[in-house]
């Protein structure tokens, strides 16, 4: 491709409206325009990534023996309303309606679509496992659209299902996706982590995401040094931390004027936050939840939802409260409390002579005794892990980063061929539900989180596998008719031996086509001027390292692919 007919509009300043590296660089790389919040173009740049991306899952969903086929983006309601999805789903949902008023929507997940696929024709044990995969877009009406291509209304999302006779084939499955899925990004050359995840609206109790670590990610992330224990922060488990045995004291109210937080509480009385009980009060579809964990620890509402079962929590209002229990959110406390449920984290009931709010204002109780004072209903693990809290595995401290979840595996077991009837006949001619997982791999994000990890203050550093081309040959000046017969013929040389090659023929400036070059981020810049014309020689640059390499004007094919090779 020769830049002066590749359609890449790049642009010098970086527009007020992206507020991650990676938005703020496709668009400056003339990769992406904006069409609507969280709905874009991909100019030609980008959709070469996306082509590459996708060309590397197909290759490892195919060698793991998936099979591509294509459904429908309009999906009917009714296959939504068998599993009962379609009124909980929630506003995320794209819904719309035919000429007929027949209701439809625009697919965010496709597990109802492959579902009654199957069942119409799958009715042997004979006929499976089967592992059927499709890359396509995926409409979710996100509340808050942002970050570019990483939280999008629409993107391009590879979704593949398998359906197994029994767990034990969904096992193998399972691995078979788990290892193609390393394959995957290890071959896109991302830096990334597979941790144990929550199933979420997909449903099933077995997950993993896949994240590429990178600062600006928006999920946390917590691994083990010492072990190989992993898992997104809102799945991670913990273990019952113990406090210092103390005989009880007896309770006692004590006034704490305006201490609405735990560090007032702590400041006010003198005492460290893990003697504190921290009392959060959260709405539910099953009505309102009180949840404990100690002054130094925090609420993981993931864990909560799912002990609790519920579609949905989230914090309840300070008038809520107030209408409720007649306090200040600051001031709340389960001693005396009735008809709420009350969930405490299993280290709240470890702790001796404690402090927690009173249901009155400006009021706290001190030497408060768990199991004495005040019973739970639940007591479970609801608290999200720290830094340095002990690994759940092997006991050593654990640490804590960012992550970009790229991809993520389901063992959905039988929720959907249960609600679908999704059945076959055993060896015995007896009828069960075909056991399900779900594996999803976002192309668009991956693109996207490419760039979070790989980029510096001149632009973007793709790696050579997924970069939208890999060399680009820069002619110093193109009045010069030797440098120009030169980079042609390196041109068409690497074109030839299927290296995606761009030549620079623009009537531009050295330092203009640099800074394109390192914006863009072609990972090879050969650069073709007085001294390739007169000792023979082509400089090669890594954008990665900043190397500067020469080689041979007659001998430099080999070592560019070696290069590449590397990167």
């Amino acid at each position: 491709m020769r830049a002066s007919q590749l359609y890449a509009p790049t642009l010098r300043e970086t527009p007020a409206e992206a507020e991650v590296v990676s938005h703020q660089l496709m668009l400056r790389a003339g990769m992406i325009r904006k069409a609507a919040g969280g709905i874009y173009t991909y100019l030609p740049l980008a959709w070469r990534v996306l082509r590459k991306i996708e060309n590397i899952v197909r290759e490892e969903m195919d060698k793991a023996g998936g099979q591509e086929l294509l459904m429908p983006i309009v999906q009917p309601a009714e296959l939504w309303q068998e599993t009962g999805r379609w009124d909980v789903y929630g506003e995320e949902m794209f819904r719309l309606r035919d000429r007929h008023n027949r209701q439809f929507c625009l697919g965010p997940t496709h597990e109802e679509m492959i579902t009654s696929v199957v069942r119409t024709d799958v009715k042997s044990y004979r006929q499976l496992p089967l592992l059927l995969y499709q890359i396509q877009n995926k409409y979710r009406d996100e509340i808050r659209p942002r970050f570019g291509l990483m939280r999008s209304r629409e993107f391009i999302m590879k979704d593949l299902y398998s359906f197994d006779k029994d767990e034990a084939g969904l096992e193998i499955s399972y691995q078979k996706m788990f290892d193609a899925y390393t394959r995957v990004f290890t071959r896109c050359g991302l830096k990334f982590r597979p941790v144990e995840a929550d199933s979420g609206a997909i449903g099933g109790s077995g997950s993993h995401e896949f994240m590429v670590i990178a600062d600006s990610g928006e999920a946390a992330l917590a691994f083990c040094p010492a072990c190989d224990y992993a898992a997104n922060v809102e799945k991670a488990e913990l273990k019952p931390v113990s406090s210092q045995v103390e005989p009880p004291q007896d309770l006692t109210l004590v006034d704490t004027p305006n201490a609405k937080t735990i560090q007032d509480v702590s400041n006010f009385l003198g005492l460290p936050a893990s003697k504190l009980i921290k009392t959060m009060a959260y709405e539910s579809d099953k009505g309102l939840v009180i949840a404990l964990v100690r002054g130094d620890h925090e609420v993981n509402d993931i864990k909560l939802k799912n002990e609790l079962d519920c579609l949905y929590v989230q914090l309840a209002s300070e008038t809520t409260i107030r209408e409720r229990f007649a306090s200040h959110p600051g001031f709340l406390g389960p001693v005396g409390m009735k008809d709420v449920t009350i969930v405490a984290d299993p280290s709240v009931m470890n702790m001796y002579n404690a402090v927690c709010g009173a249901n009155v204002a400006d009021k706290h109780y001190i030497n408060v005794n768990p199991g004495r004072d005040f019973v739970p209903n639940i007591v479970k693990d609801i608290r999200l892990i720290q830094a340095n809290d002990p690994c759940p595995r092997c006991g050593a401290p654990v640490q804590t980063a960012r992550g970009i979840e790229v991809g993520q595996v389901f063992k959905l077991y039988t929720k959907y061929s249960d609600a679908l009837q999704a059945t076959y006949l055993d060896e015995n001619g007896k009828e069960r539900p075909m056991v399900m997982g779900c594996y999803g791999i976002g192309i668009s994000r991956t693109m996207a989180a490419a760039i979070e990890q790989n980029y510096d203050e001149n632009g973007i550093i793709w790696p050579a596998p997924i970069a939208p081309y890999q060399v680009v040959v820069v002619p110093i000046s193109n009045k010069d008719e030797q440098q120009m017969q030169l980079a042609e013929v390196i041109y068409n040389t690497l074109t030839q031996a299927g290296i995606d090659t761009v030549l620079d023929d623009r009537n531009e400036r050295p330092g203009v086509k640099f800074k394109d070059a390192d914006l863009i981020g072609y990972p090879l810049r050969i650069t073709v001027g007085p001294k390739t014309v007169q000792e023979k020689l082509i400089e090669v640059k890594v954008r990665r390292t900043g190397e500067v390499q020469f080689f041979a004007a007659d001998n430099y094919l080999a070592p560019i692919r070696d290069l590449l090779a590397r990167l």
